[in-house]
């Protein structure tokens, strides 16, 4: 039996909204920060199963395990959803965004190590095909119940996402599950087809500010270095009054980066800087010059920490000290902010929330502390 639809799939796409809205006939899912992915499975196949990035690449490699996983189910399927590495604390599991990045690696044998240390679970939210029937033409409502018929194994790593009606509860899930890693709430039409590539869902999202000193920044890669900014490195004190990188902030208009390299031109350093020299190996985060993206240099130009910039952030990650998960927003310049007082005690940390609580839709938030 063949798969009724075939890779590459461009995933449905989703578009941001202020709030849960009451609209009729709306069904939410907690949003999932992971690895979007979409999974083939044809078990007839001399390769029965691909799992395919949301640009289209594959991801087979990288999560050996879900494929095994995926394999048990024995039927045709195309199922779409994300892929999620977890770590556990004292009060449960939660995401762990950089352990699901190091699963990004060139090395076999260190994608297999992690595989078994840190297993991923692949979280399915939609389904687009079940042995030869192509359920993209249903409605989501009809796609959901096939869904949620399979058997999915959690003790696998396989699971359903929850899902509500419910508009009240899905604000307590926005407010509540983001103390598991998750950063929101998603909204989908129950009667509206599965539309590739169109932003059609509706997505939620937490996003708050923080005052952060600047203390780096790094050139635009398709300009000249010294002509234009591609973005700003950011640092936060802690207690101790060490100055921690903490994330960057860039998306600056083609102008106004031209104009940042002039406005911080004055500020280019070669001297002493909280993060360079035998002081800055004292513990503190400190930026990178290879990801795992791009195993090119990343250089840095040190600036002297003397701006402060109001930036938007949805999550931290990584424990303490921690840093934003994702490239921050550029909110508004701050000259009436000392750099000193930009500390890590502004930034709003959820109450703790066990995954598995998430995944069975319970609403229980675990007291902090």
């Amino acid at each position: 039996m063949a798969l009724a639809v075939h890779p590459p799939v461009k995933p449905m796409l989703a578009g941001p909204v202020d709030g849960v809205p009451d609209t009729p006939g709306l069904l939410f899912e907690p949003k999932w920060d992971g690895y979007r992915c979409l999974v083939f499975l044809d078990p007839q196949a001399d390769e029965p199963v691909t799992l395919q990035s949301r640009t289209g690449k594959p991801l087979d490699r990288y999560f050996p395990e879900v494929v095994a996983h995926v394999r048990t189910l024995d039927r045709p399927l195309v199922l779409d959803g994300e892929l999620v590495v977890t770590s556990s604390d004292p009060d449960g599991d939660r995401l762990d965004w950089d352990a699901l990045g190091e699963r990004i690696h060139p090395a076999k044998s260190r994608v297999e190590m992690l595989a078994e240390k840190t297993p991923a679970r692949f979280i399915a939210f939609d389904l687009l095909a079940v042995d030869d029937r192509d359920l993209c033409a249903e409605p989501f409502a009809a796609r959901r119940a096939v869904l949620a018929g399979l058997d999915l194994s959690a003790d696998l790593g396989l699971h359903t996402t929850p899902v509500t009606d419910d508009p009240d509860v899905a604000r307590e899930w926005f407010r509540v599950f983001e103390g598991a890693g998750l950063d929101g709430v998603i909204g989908k039409h129950g009667d509206r087809p599965y539309e590739p590539g169109k932003r059609t869902m509706l997505k939620i999202k937490h996003s708050r500010t923080a005052d952060c000193v600047v203390a780096g920044l790094r050139w635009h890669a398709k300009t000249e270095p010294g002509t234009a900014v591609g973005s700003l490195l950011l640092g936060l004190h802690d207690d101790e009054g060490r100055l921690h990188h903490v994330g960057v902030v860039g998306a600056f208009p083609a102008a106004r980066r031209r104009e940042l390299a002039e406005e911080f031109a004055p500020l280019r350093t070669d001297g002493e800087h909280p993060w360079l020299g035998a002081g800055a190996e004292d513990g503190r985060r400190l930026p990178g010059s290879v990801n795992r993206w791009n195993s090119s240099e990343q250089p840095w130009v040190p600036l002297r920490p003397e701006r402060v910039v109001e930036v938007s952030y949805d999550h931290t990650e990584g424990g303490a000290p921690s840093r934003f998960r994702h490239t921050t927003q550029f909110v508004r310049e701050r000259p009436d902010r000392e750099p000193e007082s930009c500390r890590y005690d502004q930034l709003a940390e959820p109450a703790r929330y066990d995954l598995d609580s998430v995944l069975r839709g319970e609403v229980r938030a675990v007291p902090a502390g």
